[in-house]
């Protein structure tokens, strides 16, 4: 069949191809990927959490074997926080969502003991490996409220998407399998990240991720 025959064809769904795409039939998978993207992030800031801590713990274990009890707990709860399986499909469960959440929380609530009780041992302070510890877990607890803080804003722009027109119309037809991502709420346990600065008496209050607005009913 000759190529000319073939050109109207062709210039029609070329046609609908573009219409389709200036109603925003992409707008969902494309959110769907940031929020996935974020979420990544997030993994990342923990994990580098946990990578920093058993190093942490030894050097602070050098100095202050009689907190045996602090030390056991940290330990506990990195394996705790480390076990709990995540992939992209969590984010979408809420119950495996708030056991990741839970698990980093008690996390950092145990850490924010242990960074107390170095301020009793003024040779651990001046360590010169627990001072490079130290920097890198503020550091670290900074990359982690930041990342939640995105991750939350990213979600709350997805889900707002596939409840509002003209995204609600795609995904009642084109994207039924895509479901609402679950943000980061704020909680005791996130709102005082581990005290990491020299001369600190107890947890510093650190900054908590804002938990997405409610989304409005389909």
């Amino acid at each position: 069949m000759s190529i000319w025959k073939q050109l109207p064809k062709l210039a029609a769904a070329f046609g609908l191809a573009l219409v389709l795409a200036g109603c925003g039939v992409n707008t969902i998978p494309t959110k769907d990927q940031t929020v996935k993207a974020k979420w990544a992030d997030v993994q990342a800031a923990y994990q580098r959490r946990a990578d920093l801590i058993p190093n942490l713990a030894n050097t602070v274990a050098a100095y202050a074997k009689q907190e045996q009890t602090v030390l056991t707990a940290v330990t506990q709860a990195r394996a705790s926080a480390t076990q709990v399986k995540i992939d992209a499909s969590t984010i979408t469960d809420p119950a495996r969502f708030a056991e990741f959440q839970q698990a980093q929380d008690r996390l950092s609530g145990v850490l924010g003991r242990l960074m107390a009780i170095t301020e009793n041992y003024p040779d651990l302070k001046s360590n010169q490996n627990f001072l490079a510890l130290q920097s890198q877990l503020e550091g670290t607890e900074n990359r982690i409220n930041i990342a939640r803080i995105d991750y939350n804003e990213a979600v709350r722009d997805y889900n707002t998407e596939l409840v509002t027109v003209p995204g609600s119309l795609w995904a009642a037809t084109f994207y039924r399998s895509y479901k609402q991502a679950t943000p980061f709420a704020a909680s005791a346990a996130a709102q005082s990240a581990p005290s990491v600065f020299p001369g600190a008496q107890s947890s510093a209050p650190a900054p908590a991720p804002e938990a997405a607005p409610p989304q409005p009913a389909r």
